[in-house]
């Protein structure tokens, strides 16, 4: 059986995650089963739809490393075979032109509010014979008797009263398509065989059911995945904090941490945490996906990203890191690149996110140590005195390690009486311009000799 499947966002705001993981899911589902992953832009909502929107759905996906085969189908060129697939039911007695006022249609709202009853359009013009010459909506006319049954592939058998589903309008009094329509045409039209979306589209897929019949086409299987909850427990939306993938890519999360995390979101195998991108190809099956929506967790979030952060070789984890400051903060300066490369190794210790990496890299970024107003009252006479014994020392030192620094600590720790916190906070301060930071040794050898005495001397 050949797997085709797609992503089907509206480019009328920032990428969702609720979104980026049924992208996600799609496309595991697809190479799983060496078949096609395609991306349908939907843009038919003209006054919303921007073409900026549609740019960065592009680029986050790709940046997720969830790439669509094929160029991009875009709804809007196929508006036409919409349009003619309307007319086509109509012939077929399958739709009607429906001449109802907005004013008729909010009197029956009203009545099946005051009776606290769902609003099924009464079907008022559902069988007339004549045609009249104003503007109408054409509605699909659904089955009334009966039931539809949908053999969901994550959440079992469902089935409902045909009873319960309205006359709905596939085509506007402007001649402009609806989702239901438009939707359903271009998923016959690209050859979709899984529809995988969220299981609020569960109604839809009903409706869009009753078109595949009435046209004679092929039904696709359905998935419904459940909806990705906020840390409060309700339904996550725009208006939220990290709800869209950009919120995680500006704090620097690695976008494989992130695509392991939301893989992980809803979806299990065994008791496995961590998965590489061929694993999750390998091991993706829906009769892993949940019934139960997922709890959006920025903690875990953060933990993925510091494990990956942590086990990354250091000349990938610099390039994720070159590729956040480009974009985030101020470009660095190439001069200094081979000594991050070099510094990786211990700027990443306890960073959970690259904007941490580049914090804990600003000592090395900026020519010149700007100390904060609260560690300046640090340095006291003691201090420079340290300080001052340290640069005598230090400059006789012909290798540097931490085995040749340790022992001038430790002598200027004996000699003052003191610990290693009183020895190494005022050299630390001088050095990066904050008491807290890397380590001390890790600092003092990533240095250029000549750059840590001047920096030390101008204290």
């Amino acid at each position: 059986m050949s797997f085709n499947c797609r992503f089907a966002p509206s480019p009328t705001g920032p990428l969702h995650i609720g979104g980026v993981r049924t992208a996600l899911f799609n496309w595991l589902l697809a190479k799983k089963n060496k078949g096609k992953y395609f991306l349908r832009i939907e843009d038919t909502d003209k006054e919303r739809s921007k073409d900026e929107f549609k740019k960065q759905i592009i680029s986050s996906l790709a940046w997720l490393g969830v790439e669509h085969d094929d160029k991009e189908y875009i709804q809007s060129k196929n508006i036409n075979k919409h349009v003619s697939i309307a007319e086509e039911l109509i012939k077929k007695g399958f739709a009607y032109p429906c001449y109802c006022t907005e004013k008729e249609l909010e009197g029956q709202k009203a009545l099946a509010k005051r009776k606290k009853l769902p609003f099924v359009y009464n079907r008022k013009c559902r069988d007339l014979k004549e045609k009249k010459d104003v503007p109408a909506v054409i509605r699909f006319k659904s089955k009334i008797s009966g039931s539809t049954l949908i053999k969901d592939l994550v959440q079992g058998d469902r089935n409902i009263s045909n009873s319960t589903i309205e006359d709905f309008v596939i085509l506007r009094k402007d001649k402009s398509p609806t989702y239901q329509l438009s939707a359903t045409v271009d998923d016959h039209e690209m050859k979709i065989t899984h529809v995988i979306r969220g299981d609020d589209h569960m109604i839809n897929s009903f409706k869009q059911k009753q078109i595949y019949e009435a046209m004679k086409w092929r039904v696709p299987n359905f998935a419904h995945i459940p909806l990705i909850h906020s840390e409060k427990g309700k339904k996550l939306s725009k208006r939220d904090n990290a709800s869209t993938l950009e919120d995680y890519i500006k704090i620097g999360i690695i976008s494989d941490a992130l695509r392991n995390y939301l893989l992980r979101l809803g979806w299990s195998y065994k008791d496995k945490e961590i998965f590489t991108k061929q694993e999750s190809i390998d091991l993706f099956d829906l009769s892993g996906v949940g019934k139960s929506p997922s709890k959006l967790d920025m903690a875990r979030i953060l933990s993925i990203n510091e494990t990956y952060i942590k086990t990354i070789d250091e000349k990938n984890l610099f390039e994720f890191f070159k590729e956040y400051v480009s974009k985030y903060k101020t470009a660095i300066d190439q001069s200094k690149e081979p000594v991050l490369i070099k510094s990786m190794g211990f700027l990443k210790n306890k960073a959970k996110t690259l904007e941490d990496v580049w914090n804990n890299a600003q000592y090395i970024v900026k020519d010149k140590v700007e100390i904060e107003s609260e560690d300046k009252k640090l340095i006291d006479d003691l201090s420079k005195a340290i300080i001052k014994e340290f640069i005598s020392e230090y400059k006789k030192l012909s290798s540097l390690s931490k085995e040749t620094l340790e022992p001038v600590i430790k002598s200027l720790i004996n000699k003052h009486k003191t610990n290693f916190k009183g020895v190494g906070q005022p050299l630390r301060i001088a050095l990066v311009g904050s008491r807290f930071g890397p380590g001390l040794y890790d600092v003092i050898l990533s240095l250029d000799k000549t750059e840590v005495i001047k920096r030390l001397n101008q204290i």
